[in-house]
């Protein structure tokens, strides 16, 4: 078995076993033997991976999304987890995302003034600077994942 796939098999196994292998079971309609199957290294089930709708409510249901960052790290990505899980997605949609992203935008712009106020951004501002760039983008990808719901 290669590399990448027993990283991406020890990457499942921890999945299953954050959200429990009855959990799993559950949410993905798939057995026992066939979760445990995805993650087994041996050689008959060297060629199976768990499919990415499976991995996409495990991961729901997870503490922290193992084989996505698994994916990511073989890439060479870098994610960021936003641990802030809401319990509920939020029903505005795109026009309270706009109003979201505006007020965001706002708040980026009064740091920004107020870091250069003295024309040098030093470490603490760039560190706010970011975080507030962050948040910006947390509500982009909150307007893109409405926009994608709203074009099916």
């Amino acid at each position: 078995m290669s590399v990448m796939g027993s990283y991406l098999k020890k990457h499942t196994e921890a999945l299953v076993k954050d959200v429990g292998i009855e959990a799993a079971c559950e949410l993905t309609g798939k057995s026992k033997a066939t979760l445990g199957r995805y993650y087994s290294e041996h050689a008959e089930h060297a060629d199976r991976f768990m499919p990415v709708d499976a991995v996409a409510a495990l991961e729901e249901a997870a503490s922290y999304p193992h084989v996505t960052a698994a994916l990511a790290e073989l890439k060479g990505i870098t994610l960021t987890f936003d641990q802030s899980r809401r319990n509920t997605r939020e029903k505005g949609g795109v026009n309270s995302d706009v109003i979201a992203l505006s007020q965001r935008f706002a708040m980026l712009m009064a740091e920004y003034q107020q870091s250069i106020d003295d024309g040098v951004i030093t470490v603490n501002e760039a560190k706010r600077l970011l975080r507030e760039t962050s948040e910006l983008q947390r509500v982009l990808i909150d307007m893109k994942m409405h926009l994608e719901e709203e074009t099916v």
